[in-house]
């Protein structure tokens, strides 16, 4: 079969991958569609260390195939969204409603795929960017058969980490202030949860000009272009004085990271969604924290898969959570050296490889 392999040197296409079948507690899924995310191009350019080789992908949908003995909750036939939360349910983690902070979840990459004999490493429990391939059962979500896969696709990772950031883990209300910094496909995500959860002023940053059409779309109030200002803390201190109640840093440098810190009102909070590089350290200055303000790190969105992708979902049918609107390109996945050239060039929201 068909799938997009990272041996170290270099990403490519290959068509001689197996996957076995499903074990206990596992579904075999058909992948139809699957969003490439700037993640998989930081294995590719070594930001996010990972053993190879490895099959990509993470953010994907399609049709369940087989399961294995135990799983009752999905049957082949169904459309699902996967998640990347590989979660075992049952840690204290996991029982206090946090599966992202399950550490069994974390760092222990499988090894279902083979190519010419040698075996593969999963990505981020995944590895979407395969015809088909073998997750946890926890990690694949029932979905309407109305929802598009190539929309589908978005909300096991983009959606979940983006509106998650705003709803569950900075819990943006009604009549809040907040700053997008960076508007690509999670910081789009971030602005539409913030508008979902009432936020009043949604002020969108980013250096390239062409974003605020599609932030705008998706709900900020203003937009600043950080390329056009000599101060970017400046220019979005005209539009909220005080500054912000939350801010989400979306691009991973610790530049931007400062912006947000110093960006923030009394009492705000500086929400970091970004991924630097590992040994990357940020400053701020200490004494301009004590007004209550607060940093957070947001894994995927402090979501609960198996619940907010169905929600998602169901905002998506009932007009409320856009979806269609991310994708701006679609690619056989033969195309994918294009996919990600356009996605390292910010030419696109999402791309969608399609099976």
């Amino acid at each position: 079969m068909r799938g997009v392999v990272f041996d170290g040197g270099r990403a490519r296409v290959v068509d001689d991958l197996e996957v076995r079948g499903p074990g206990p507690g596992e579904v075999l899924v058909a992948i139809a569609a699957a969003g490439l995310c700037h993640s998989d191009l930081s294995v590719v350019d070594g930001t996010i260390p990972f053993p190879v080789p490895v099959v990509l992908g993470h953010e994907g949908a399609g049709v369940v195939e087989a399961v294995g003995p135990g799983v009752s909750h999905v049957r082949p036939g169904d459309h699902v969204a996967l998640s990347t939360l590989a979660s075992c349910g049952t840690c204290s983690q996991c029982d206090r409603g946090r599966p992202t902070m399950c550490r069994r979840a974390i760092g222990r990459p499988g090894q279902p795929f083979s190519r010419g004999g040698q075996p593969l490493f999963t990505f981020a429990s995944a590895s979407v960017f395969a015809e088909r391939t073998v997750v946890k059962a926890v990690q694949a979500v029932r979905i309407p058969d109305a929802v598009p896969f190539t929309s589908a696709a978005l909300i096991g990772c983009g959606v979940l980490t983006g509106v998650g950031a705003a709803l569950n883990r900075a819990r943006v209300g009604r009549g809040d202030s907040v700053v997008v910094i960076g508007t690509g496909g999670i910081g789009l995500n971030v602005i539409q949860g913030a508008r979902i959860g009432g936020a009043l002023r949604i002020v969108a940053v980013d250096t390239n000009p062409a974003k605020e059409a599609p932030a705008r779309e998706f709900g900020a109030t203003h937009f600043v272009n950080a390329a056009e200002v000599p101060d970017t803390v400046a220019a979005v201190r005209q539009i909220l004085p005080t500054g912000a109640d939350h801010t989400f840093e979306c691009v991973g440098s610790t530049a931007l990271i400062r912006q947000a810190v110093d960006l923030l009102d009394r009492g705000g909070q500086a929400v970091l969604l970004g991924v630097p590089p590992a040994d990357a350290e940020a400053s701020f200055l200490v004494s301009s924290m004590y007004l209550d303000k607060s940093i957070l790190g947001c894994r995927y969105g402090s979501s609960r898969p198996q619940h907010d992708i169905a929600l998602y979902a169901d905002l998506y049918r009932e007009g409320v959570l856009k979806l269609d609107e991310l994708v701006t390109a679609t690619y056989p996945v033969e195309d994918f050296a294009k996919a990600a050239d356009d996605a390292h060039h910010g030419r696109v929201a999402r791309g969608v490889l399609t099976f």
